[in-house]
């Protein structure tokens, strides 16, 4: 994963999202999947963007399949926003960027 987007998986799932204090945005993805490959440039520019004030992760969900069973994750790609631990917003699909930042804003 290039730039400030950190790449989640089992392992680090619990010390990157759950024990994180603030914002967590994590993008649930996998390699095949088209619209995820037209999300990923504008997670990527989130995360640019909120630097410092929001982490920002993906986690593949071919890779990863246990945390996408907890979380229900049933279509990709699927955002969603952790506030210290906790799920506080959920989008799936290609979202515009626009939404996304609003989402994101109104949890800051």
């Amino acid at each position: 994963m290039a730039g400030k987007v950190i790449t989640l998986t089992d392992s680090n799932w619990q010390t990157e999202v759950l024990n994180s204090d603030g914002l967590v945005l994590v993008d649930f993805w996998a390699p095949w999947c088209g619209p995820c490959r037209i999300l990923a440039p504008i997670i990527e520019e989130l995360a640019e963007e909120f630097e410092g004030k929001v982490k920002v992760g993906k986690l593949n969900t071919d890779e990863n399949p246990n945390i996408a069973m907890q979380y229900g994750i049933r279509a990709i790609p699927t955002v969603m926003l952790f506030k210290n631990g906790e799920v506080v917003d959920t989008r799936i699909g290609v979202q515009p960027k626009e939404a996304l930042r609003q989402m994101i804003l109104s949890h800051i």
